[in-house]
């Protein structure tokens, strides 16, 4: 079975959002310009990630809390109170969304935002966190519900990519070259309001009527406005939130300025405010800084910093796959060689092989298993799903490796592995086998231990 032929949840998320490939997208237009498509001229369109039913659910049965909605009236944010309540009893918090209040400035033309949805719609939950593998970059995504004839802001920019994905009605949108290119996180559109105001009113780049199906990409700082038409539009914004090469810069510079020359203390009676006294102490400063990071051993080092860093950033930047508790410990303690598990999708481990364990590394904790499990963790570990019974150690040692990694969160059960979107692949032409000898192991897996 090809990936095209399993439908929606299979195919690749970018592959959805626009219309050409990824080395195309990636050449011409990631971080430089617009790409509008049209619904015809996608595989599909996104009525499986959300609809105007899931809006009304999440009004009225999710009970919504602030920082995830806010509404919007002709440029401005309401105060919370305006569409926010209590509970009632059991539920007393006072900042549940309140449905009629939702209703009440919804018909009075506000704009409701449902913010976070990649962590509380499980559709786009999932939809999310592969468009941010793909990409590399973290993603969040939103959801905005504009009544008819209404805009809910003014023309601004924002300070990471998105992809407006056109879900139900119709809306009018205005693009405009960005007065700020390639703005970072900490210089908003609000920085140049003047500018972002008197570009709106020239020619706009793109000037086009969404329809349901059709997708913007829209690189930072590109100006953007957008008017609902004849009836309610929802639509959701793709927020990506690309890593630059500023971030590469400061953590370089974060770690050659700890090298000795960096380190001296400014001139005895140093005076700040004269600038004579503070131009020969920045040269030499740039000079030294310059010379650390060509020095081709503190450039590595810097490389491996570097790297470092920005694993972790993306690592909490973009959280793995749920699990469920239950009902993994439900498979946990019913677990057989004919069970079906694979890697947590989006986990991000680290895999260390020492002379007598195996440990495997996340964020939060370590857990190491005995040397003789190293190839049955590595095949569970490889991304895609395998039945317990072909991992290549004896079957009640490999059923309590894969018992042990489920009740970590390290793996996950799979009951239907093309309906959960695992390539399709047989698991014992995966698990690299290659004799009955080397499924023997004596160890006592069962007391691995996790710090």
């Amino acid at each position: 079975m090809t990936t095209h032929e399993r439908g929606p949840g299979d195919r690749p998320a970018l592959s959805r959002c626009v219309p050409i490939t990824r080395e195309e997208f990636a050449a011409d237009h990631w971080g430089r310009k617009p790409l509008f498509t049209r619904t015809a001229a996608l595989p599909e369109d996104f009525s499986d990630l959300f609809s105007m039913d899931a809006v009304d659910e999440l009004v009225s049965s999710r009970a919504i809390r602030t920082p995830f909605v806010r509404m919007a009236k002709e440029g401005s944010v309401l105060p919370p109170s305006r569409f926010t309540g209590p509970g009632g009893f059991g539920a007393e918090v006072g900042d549940q969304l309140d449905s009629a209040k939702v209703l009440a400035e919804f018909a009075n033309g506000a704009t409701l935002v449902l913010q976070g949805l990649h962590r509380t719609w499980p559709p786009i939950q999932e939809f999310a966190r592969r468009l941010a593998t793909e990409l590399g970059h973290p993603a969040q995504v939103n959801a905005y519900i504009t009544p008819a004839s209404s805009r809910g802001f003014d023309p601004h920019y924002d300070v990471h990519d998105v992809f407006v994905l056109q879900i139900a009605g119709e809306k009018h949108w205005r693009i405009h070259e960005p007065v700020h290119v390639d703005p970072l996180r900490d210089q908003p559109w609000s920085d140049h309001r003047d500018a972002v105001a008197a570009r709106a009113q020239e020619a706009p780049a793109i000037d086009e009527t969404f329809r349901p199906g059709d997708v913007l990409y829209l690189p930072r700082g590109w100006i953007h406005s957008a008017e609902a038409l004849g009836g309610v539009s929802v639509h959701l914004t793709i927020g990506v939130a690309a890593y630059t090469r500023h971030d590469v810069v400061r953590e370089a510079v974060s770690r050659a300025a700890d090298a000795a020359a960096l380190r001296s203390s400014l001139p005895l009676g140093f005076d700040p405010s004269d600038p004579d006294a503070v131009a020969p102490l920045v040269e030499e400063t740039v000079d030294a800084l310059i010379e650390a990071l060509s020095d081709p051993s503190a450039r590595s080092a810097v490389t491996a910093a570097v790297t470092e860093r920005l694993r972790r950033r993306q690592r909490s930047d973009t959280p793995p796959a749920p699990v469920r508790p239950l009902a993994t410990i439900a498979v946990a303690d019913d677990l057989s060689v004919d069970s079906v598990v694979a890697a947590r999708p989006g986990l991000g481990v680290d895999v260390t092989v020492e002379v007598e364990t195996v440990t495997v590394r996340l964020a939060t904790k370590t857990v190491a298993l005995p040397i003789a499990a190293r190839k049955a963790v590595e095949r569970l570990l490889d991304g895609s799903p395998v039945a317990v019974g072909e991992l290549p150690l004896d079957e009640r040692s490999a059923v309590v490796v894969a018992r042990r990694l489920l009740r970590e969160g390290i793996v996950i059960p799979v009951s239907d592995p093309v309906d959960a979107g695992f390539p399709d692949v047989d698991p014992a032409d995966e698990a690299g086998v290659s004799s009955d000898g080397e499924r023997s192991a004596t160890a006592d897996f069962g007391t691995a231990t996790a710090t």
